[in-house]
């Protein structure tokens, strides 16, 4: 994959020079604050996305229960959790909160649950948010329902509310969102050391983003890995999305 930092070369193209000579951004005329994200329902071919609430902690319980290892909360700040009691009272404490934003994605068969994720530290003056808290339930992992249940987030931060940018961060030494991150177009930033502390041990944070200029083509990329047509009657993929996604932001043929 290689969706990489920006190229030191590409910065004179994103500055101007005042009348002193001295570079500065972009003006960026016409823009204007998107609204804060708000607790929407979103529906997909294969999956949806709605506010999480307390009605929902059971069913996704059950659902993360198949792993019982307790290895889908590793990386989180939150869980494990011991049982569905202390499981109900995060769902509690954290749903209908504006940030974080916590949703529950499902698959549109069925209403499966497929786990959690949030759209958190959001400052519209600036048009940035972040997708985070990601947490799929085992089964979930890997599945066109999944990938389309973020996928449905990030278009909404981007083609709905018109932010700028939405990061990812993640434990610099969690391999499996990082992979996700570039599976799904985010752009490798670099490694915060000693960012943060949880569960008692440091954080060194790895950060990926996409900005809106980038949206377009890597957006072109998800759905055409969702178009039908990539899956065989087995539902196995045609075309990895790595693969689309490569030749989207390199500007070739998948």
């Amino acid at each position: 994959m290689t969706v990489g930092i920006l190229d030191p070369a590409d910065l004179p193209a994103r500055r101007r020079l005042t009348d002193q000579g001295e570079p500065v951004g972009l003006p960026l005329d016409g823009w204007r604050p998107p609204p804060a994200p708000r607790a929407v329902a979103l529906e997909g071919r294969y999956a949806r996305v709605e506010p999480l609430t307390p009605d929902h902690a059971p069913e996704l319980f059950d659902a993360f229960e198949a792993d019982p290892s307790g290895r889908p909360w590793t990386y989180m700040a939150h869980g494990p959790f011991a049982d569905r009691a202390s499981f109900q009272a995060w769902v509690a404490q954290v749903s209908g909160r504006d940030d974080p934003l916590f949703f529950r994605l499902a698959a549109a068969a069925g209403d499966r649950p497929l786990g959690v994720a949030a759209l958190l530290r959001s400052v519209p003056a600036h048009g940035v948010t972040e997708l985070g808290s990601i947490t799929l339930c085992p089964a979930a992992r890997r599945t066109r329902e999944a990938t389309e249940g973020l996928f449905l987030l990030m278009a909404h931060v981007f083609e709905t509310l018109g932010y700028r940018r939405l990061e990812w961060k993640c434990d610099a030494l969690n391999a499996a969102s990082r992979r996700a991150a570039r599976r799904l177009g985010f752009r490798f930033e670099g490694v915060f050391l000693n960012a943060t502390v949880y569960k008692g041990r440091n954080r060194d944070t790895a950060w990926y983003a996409i900005t809106d200029a980038e949206w377009p083509p890597r957006a072109a990329a998800i759905r055409d890995w969702l178009d039908p047509s990539n899956f065989d009657v087995d539902g196995r993929q045609r075309r990895a999305l790595s693969a689309l996604m490569d030749a989207a932001t390199e500007g070739r043929q998948a």
